[in-house]
């Protein structure tokens, strides 16, 4: 397995200043090459991709030749590919960059900044539009737009070209995921001229989180996410922003801003209005063009996921993106006109509208027809960015002044994080969080004597009296999603939000938040760096305990046994220690428990009792995985980037591993992350027809066709019926219950989304802590349910006693945030179980506990079932 980096630090190689004034005149347009002299292809060009290495090459060699460009080396990618950043501007505005930065900044914040200043920052400024490319590798036109792109905006001489590189600065990401673009190509070349031209790649095209690549902006789980934050969010906070992408084949040409109902609140309306404006002239230049097919207004809703382009309003940017449709990769589809179709939001049929005033008729659809349409859209957001400079620039100043105007009339006022938390190291993983959205936090010098309340020193405070006031409000408030005439069908049934119906980070990882009313009157200071806790170490007579209820003791006991060192864990019986404790020997190495303690912040704290009889012996847990082809699993992923994050050690296995069997000679413990069952398994559903899915294996060359069948089923009930653990994530879980024959029902299987729907929300639910599989859990907290996840209840049978109930929701007011109907349904029904079958157990987690690494509160679960393992037995019959 490779090695995550979520500390890799961050190296900006700026190709920068001072040599500018030394290179010699280039003749634009002449000494350039252009993207077809340099690939021997045009952009967009049937069945031809331009690979990221020697795109990179390309642009680097425009930075060489051109003054117009600078090219920016943000460091590695996930897997070691250079990830770049353009700036493209005229050559008087490049050499003074950092000036211009500057100024920026002051447009953004204009807090405590003299009157006079903002005034020169208007007048002196550049109107600061960021575009990305290629964050959906599947989607191959963008990154090949960006090439050809930058080469038009370096070698242009004409008016309107000029005035856009007088008056902004064009800051592109040229391609957000390299190592993806790398793997569609390679792939995409691999199979152009046989039958399967044109079928997606087998595996995620992110090492770990496939699509979901875009729904990482505010937690910045990835590399690139943090690349891409420190940009927007931290070092030029742009004026406007778009992300370039596809969607799918069979309906409009291209979606531009703005976004459809339902919109999220609390940005401010300037924003809104700006998205409306710059969509509104992105559409008229492709008319002008001669572009039909042009959509505003429709299918993607102003609430979406917090990924780049849905967050970028609330920190005050007009966040946008386009949406082309789509060919086969590079390959070009054939549309009939009666294939074409509406949107269920803004567009209820393919016909004329407003919005939609010339459709297109049909015909050949081409890669090259993404590129010049994509090129469209991203020069004229410079255009009107360019024409509008300092109405844009004044403008950015409106919405930060007013937003944190709103912060400090409104409520709450601010949001005090009590330094007393059940984890508080997942608290300041938390605080990181906000500051990488580049969110003012502050922290207590001394305690907070707060509306009557006292918080500890250490107390972290989030004044609303600042620009980014929206973010924070989704960030840390309780959200409802909206239930009204824009989120339901005519017939009644809930809409499925874009993505989530929260995204409160608080409520994701278990972190109390306070939100207050009234100025916190308190001695603070501003939290300028990543919070970086190091453990203490006090070494007892009996050796050191680490605290069960932080996450990152689990880190800590891994690194430990990765130097053979023995542990042990508290039971809940002598009363001395808490129950999930972990035990560590005093003849551990003093220099590799310093070590260990400063890596992970845990402290190791003394034990001076013998714990021999309140704690049982540990071994570390052999783990498997099961991941498939068909695209990939991003659940598989995500949950491959948690284990790596805490080092657990974990063998990936395929179809023919499981149909291997023997697999409890290997594996303590296998994980299926949440997936249908047919199609982990490859078995058609009763009356499904030949295209019930569109991850069909034989779609796929012979070799990266998935479901390992009766066979698989059969190798991993023997593994549990031999003593081995099975661990479930949300409808992976249908799997053992139907074909080993559980005792559990999954109450919310096939009932009507009118009577339950819960898109994404976090419901409250109560740990049983006596549990090993909830040590070191709250007995209180939430956990989060995207629809499609199971609730169970045990069927009643003479196998009752094997069964725990680990989780259950509470019995009314289930909803903490997000969007919940029919919480009756639900009610005191358990949300994890563990069931005994054979020698071993079924763990089965009914909702996301581990989702895309963001829910850190529930994590404990997860980590309980991978080291259960000779923990106390299950309970005996009587």
């Amino acid at each position: 397995m490779k090695p995550c980096h979520p500390t890799r630090p961050i190296l900006i190689l700026l190709i920068l200043t001072l040599g500018l004034s030394l290179q010699p005149p280039v003749v634009l347009g002449q000494e350039i090459p252009s993207p077809e002299e340099f690939f021997g292809f045009e952009m967009g060009a049937d069945r031809k991709l331009a690979r990221w290495d020697k795109l990179v090459e390309y642009y680097n060699l425009l930075g060489e030749q051109s003054p117009r460009l600078q090219v920016v080396n943000m460091g590695p990618s996930t897997l070691d590919n250079p990830f770049l950043v353009l700036f493209i501007s005229s050559p008087e505005n490049l050499a003074n960059l950092e000036a211009l930065r500057g100024l920026n900044a002051t447009l953004s914040d204009p807090r405590g900044v003299a009157e006079e200043d903002i005034k020169r920052a208007v007048t002196d400024g550049k109107a600061v539009v960021v575009q990305s490319f290629g964050l959906h590798s599947s989607e191959v036109a963008a990154s090949q737009t960006a090439a050809e792109l930058t080469y038009d905006m370096v070698t242009r001489q004409d008016e309107e070209m000029l005035r856009i590189l007088d008056n902004t600065i064009a800051i592109m990401i040229p391609c957000f995921n390299p190592d993806g673009e790398i793997m569609v190509t390679d792939w995409y070349n691999e199979t152009v001229g046989t039958e399967y031209e044109g079928a997606g790649l087998p595996w995620l095209y992110h090492h770990y989180i496939g699509h979901d690549n875009n729904r990482d902006a505010f937690m910045q789980n990835t590399i690139e996410s943090v690349y891409g934050a420190k940009i927007m969010f931290q070092d030029w906070i742009p004026q406007a922003y778009i992300d370039h992408h596809q969607m799918g084949a069979y309906g409009a040409r291209l979606y531009v801003p703005p976004y459809a109902e339902p919109i999220r609140p609390d940005g401010d309306p300037l924003v809104w209005r700006e998205m409306a404006w710059y969509g509104a002239h992105i559409a008229y230049k492709e008319e002008e063009a001669g572009i039909s097919g042009v959509v505003n207004a429709a299918i993607y809703s102003g609430w979406g996921h917090f990924g780049f382009h849905w967050i970028t309003p609330f920190h005050n940017i007009a966040g946008m993106l386009t949406e082309s449709a789509s060919a086969r990769l590079a390959t070009p589809l054939y549309l009939h006109p009666d294939q074409l179709q509406g949107s269920r939001r803004g567009m209820p049929d393919y016909e004329e509208q407003t919005t939609f005033p010339n459709p297109w008729p049909g015909g050949w659809w081409r890669v090259r027809d993404i590129v010049v349409q994509q090129k469209i859209a991203a020069l004229a957001a410079l255009d009107i960015a360019a024409r509008n400079r300092e109405t844009v620039l004044r403008n950015m100043v409106l919405k930060a002044r007013r937003q944190t105007e709103r912060g400090a009339n409104g409520k709450p006022a601010a949001f005090i994080i009590p330094a007393k938390q059940h984890d508080p190291l997942t608290m300041k993983k938390m605080v990181n969080v906000l500051l990488g959205q580049g969110i003012d936090v502050q922290e207590s010098i001394g305690g907070i004597m707060h509306d009557g309340r006292m918080y500890e020193s250490g107390s972290f405070v989030v004044s609303m009296a600042q620009p980014k006031r929206g973010v924070i409000r989704w960030l840390l408030g309780r959200t409802f999603y909206p239930d009204n005439d824009y989120t339901r069908f005519r017939d009644g049934n809930p809409i499925r939000p874009y993505d989530m119906s929260t995204d409160n980070v608080a409520e994701y990882m278990g972190v109390q938040v306070d939100p207050v009313d009234g100025e916190v009157d308190a001695a603070l200071s501003r939290v300028n760096d990543r919070l970086q806790p190091a453990g203490q170490v006090a070494q007892g007579t009996h050796g050191y305990v680490l605290d069960g209820r932080l996450n990152d003791s689990f880190k800590a006991v891994n690194l430990l046994w990765d130097e053979g060192v023995s542990v042990r864990r508290a039971d809940d019986q002598g009363g001395r220690l808490r129950p999930g404790d972990f035990i560590v020997p005093a003849s551990a190495p003093e220099a590799l428990v310093a070590e260990i303690a400063r890596q992970t912040g845990v402290d190791f704290q003394a034990l001076n009792v013998d714990p021999a009889d309140e704690s049982h012996a540990m071994r570390r847990p052999r783990i498997g995985m099961y991941q498939r082809y068909l695209g990939g699993n991003m659940d598989e992923g995500w949950t491959r980037l948690l284990l790596e994050r805490f080092y657990f050690p974990y063998t990936t296995l395929k179809d023919d591993a499981l149909k291997a069997g023997n697999l409890h000679t290997q594996y303590d413990v296998i994980i299926l992350p949440a997936d249908n069952m047919a199609t982990m398994t490859g078995e058609r559903p009763p009356g499904a027809g030949a295209n019930f899915s569109s991850r069909r294996p034989e779609a796929y060359p012979p070799e990266y066709r998935s479901g390992f069948g009766k066979e698989g089923v059969d190798a991993l009930k023997a593994f549990v019926e031999n003593g081995g653990t099975l661990v479930t994530f949300a409808q992976a879980g249908e799997l053992p219950i139907k074909k080993f024959g559980l005792p559990i029902r999954n109450v919310v299987d096939g009932v009507p989304a009118k009577e339950f729907w819960s898109p994404g929300s976090t419901l409250r639910m109560n740990f049983d802590t006596s549990n090993p599989l909830a040590y070191g859990m709250p007995e209180k907290g939430v956990g989060l349910f995207l629809q499609g996840n199971h609730v169970y209840q045990v069927i009643p049978s003479e196998r009752n006693h094997q069964i725990e109930r680990v989780a259950t929701y509470v019995d009314r007011d289930i909803l903490q945030s997000g969007w919940l109907l029919g919480e009756d349904v639900i009610a005191e029904k358990a949300a994890v179980v563990s069931v005994g079958h054979g020698q071993g157990r079924v763990v089965l987690i009914g909702f996301r506990a581990q989702h895309r690494v963001q829910t850190h509160g529930t994590f404990k679960l997860v980590f309980n079932a991978l080291v259960r393992d000779g923990a106390e037995p299950m309970k005996a019959a009587r």
